[in-house]
């Protein structure tokens, strides 16, 4: 999305800015690794546009925008360490060049860093900013813990999933939109409209990571498809598949939990969630989030204002080759 590069390079420029000159260098160059490794940048734009819709200028809404980017850095960093991942964005972790203690402290230092950049907005704004940041940080850490429980338990709802992504991934979207609607001091129901439009829409694409994971390109969807079926990961894609092989009976679906980590395991897959419809009923989950998303920007839309560059960067991330 060629729209993108003009913020993607302002919030690079104000990112390389950040902590340049601080001690001991153990504890800070870590943290500037980290963020040097880039990424889409994609929370922070999402607070830049959103302010844009009420005539925000970037250089006032930029402290809001690094505090949500300053925040999933350290998330990044922490999910890391809990998940012993060597790699991240082609680069060894943190805690894989440095180590775990390291990690840690360098993490801590970005949770504190992102709660810096609410103190430039020194008026009736920042209560409400805090509140729902505090908010946001607690359920992305209870999303977390959802996670790592869901790998030890036998059984997982759909419900269960979509509340625990909800609470990992979306929550950080929706918070990043209504920080826009928040420096712009706009009403309950304009926050809680671009709040959850944020919310959905995060939904929605990790909904359709899921589905990339088995059957993207892995030419275009960055990395090798399959991991998730490899280790039984409990996606909505899974689910779905167990949901509706327990309903009919079909024990293709247990053959397939059984099966090595090969690649024969992921073609089986492939073909088994095709031919139960579980491929299917993810789609359609995935549009119905997409749908009900693109709902709270009509809303806003009734009210007068202009929400084109979100209806865009929408489109721009559930449209992803399958």
């Amino acid at each position: 999305m060629n729209g993108l590069a003009p913020y993607t390079e302002y919030l690079e420029n104000q990112i390389s800015s950040l902590n340049q000159a601080y001690e001991p260098s153990n504890l800070f160059d870590p943290l500037r690794y980290f963020l040097s490794l880039g990424g889409k940048r994609m929370r922070p734009i999402l607070t830049l546009m959103s302010g844009e819709i009420f005539n925000i200028p970037k250089e006032e809404s930029i402290h809001a925008a690094l505090c949500i980017e300053l925040f999933h850095n350290f998330s990044l960093i922490h999910d890391d360490i809990m998940d012993e991942a060597p790699v991240r964005r082609g680069k060894p972790t943190v805690h894989t060049k440095w180590n775990s203690s390291v990690a840690i402290l360098s993490g801590d230092v970005l949770f504190v860093e992102a709660y810096q950049q609410l103190k430039n907005y020194p008026d009736k704004r920042f209560p409400l900013l805090l509140k729902r940041f505090n908010e946001t940080a607690i359920e992305v850490c209870q999303g977390q813990q959802l996670d790592m429980d869901f790998e030890n338990l036998p059984d997982v709802s759909e419900s269960r999933y979509i509340e625990m992504i909800r609470l990992k991934t979306s929550v950080l979207l929706g918070c990043a939109l209504e920080f826009g609607a928040i420096l712009g001091n706009q009403n309950e129901e304009t926050r809680r409209n671009l709040y959850e439009f944020g919310v959905s829409l995060g939904i929605a694409f990790q909904i359709q990571d899921d589905i990339l994971d088995l059957y993207g390109d892995p030419e275009l969807f960055g990395k090798q498809v399959g991991g998730d079926i490899l280790s039984n990961k409990k996606t909505l894609l899974f689910l779905k598949a167990k949901e509706i092989a327990k309903r009919t009976n079909d024990s293709r679906f247990n053959d397939l939990v059984q099966m090595p980590p090969t690649n024969d395991k992921i073609e089986f897959a492939k073909i088994l969630f095709e031919n139960l419809g579980a491929k299917k009923a993810s789609l359609q989950a995935m549009n119905d989030y997409y749908d009900h998303a693109i709902g709270n920007l009509d809303q806003l839309e009734s009210n007068g204002l202009q929400t084109g560059t979100l209806r865009s960067i929408a489109q721009f991330l559930i449209t992803r080759k399958l």
